[in-house]
């Protein structure tokens, strides 16, 4: 009896061990990979970028002459198209934006002469302005109170004096003939502008009574040009003393009547020579322009000559 529960003992163990055996085996086998898919193709690869072209150097700025503009031409610094759709331009809102041509502005907008500028601009087939603006700095530099002296119609022609009629950019100034036409007129004695360049590097104007030097860029597109300018741009024509009107023609001399023979020249002589004394009568005055006064005075002098004679 004890013989078999013995075996039963030891059939139990064995079946026991290859159990756990079995298990471990179960647990301890690698893991098989799963089903692999099908590789995904390849991504497109960038391409390497085009090589940009070798833009020139750019030219050194002359010196003397500032080139950047005060104001930039749009807040994107896009170029404003040649022509534009409406009215874009407004010079007074550019130099108030440059913070240092208060006095300019100020005769722009009291002369009313900025709407007629500003019309220019967008008016269709307009060859563009050039305006040389000078700072307050350069008003300053002018006697005092001489603006004040000014008539309307002077400052217009002193503003318009600085206006070209036409788009100059800072490299064809010297492609200019002198004097210059600008808005003012062709008078070319009392209001003539004459502009010098050195090499591009300095560019002067004359008026005949300011020397002037362009010192920098305060707008420029391809239509609207503004230059700031050291001193303002007096012409001769607000200078010099205005034409006097010429003289009116003098009055003749009064003469006699043709029965009289005696000739004013004579009358004087009569009236030099004779004795007022003798006969107690003065002479009168003699006004060339009246020929009857004259008459009455030369019969009143023969007759106190006669009076003489026969005394």
């Amino acid at each position: 009896m004890m013989m078999q529960e013995s075996l039963i003992s030891i059939l139990l163990l064995l079946l026991a061990l290859t159990f756990y055996s079995t298990t471990t085996s179960a647990q301890l086998a690698p893991i098989q990979p799963p089903t692999s898919s099908p590789p995904a193709p390849p991504l497109p690869q960038p391409s390497p970028p085009s090589p940009v072209a070798a833009l020139p150097p750019a030219t050194a700025p002359a010196p003397g002459l500032n080139t950047v503009p005060l104001v930039p031409v749009t807040p994107s610094g896009a170029p404003t198209p040649i022509i534009p759709k409406g009215p874009t331009f407004d010079i007074v809102n550019i130099l108030r934006k440059a913070k240092r041509f208060s006095v300019l502005i100020r005769l722009l907008k009291t002369t009313q002469l900025i709407n007629q500028l500003n019309s220019q601009l967008v008016t269709s087939g307009s060859g563009g302005l050039t305006l040389f603006a000078p700072e307050d700095s350069a008003f300053s530099k002018l006697k005092a109170g001489f603006l004040n002296t000014l008539s309307d119609r002077q400052k217009v022609e002193l503003l318009q004096f600085h206006t070209l009629s036409s788009f100059i950019s800072i490299s064809n100034f010297d492609t200019l003939t002198n004097p210059v036409q600008t808005q003012a007129g062709d008078d070319a004695q009392r209001l003539q502008l004459n502009v010098t360049t050195y090499g591009g590097s300095q560019v002067n104007m004359a008026t005949g009574a300011v020397n002037a030097t362009l010192t920098g860029t305060v707008y420029a597109d391809n239509k609207l040009a503004i230059y700031q300018v050291d001193k303002v741009l007096l012409p001769l024509d607000l200078v010099l003393p205005s034409k006097a009107p010429a003289p009116a023609p003098a009055l003749a001399k009064g003469g006699l009547p043709k029965s009289g023979k005696t000739n004013s020249s004579s009358a004087d002589d009569s009236s030099t020579g004779g004795d007022d004394s003798d006969s107690g009568g003065k002479a009168l005055p003699v006004d060339i322009s009246e020929g009857s006064m004259m008459l009455v005075n030369v019969v009143l002098i023969g007759v106190g000559l006669v009076s003489g004679a026969m005394i």
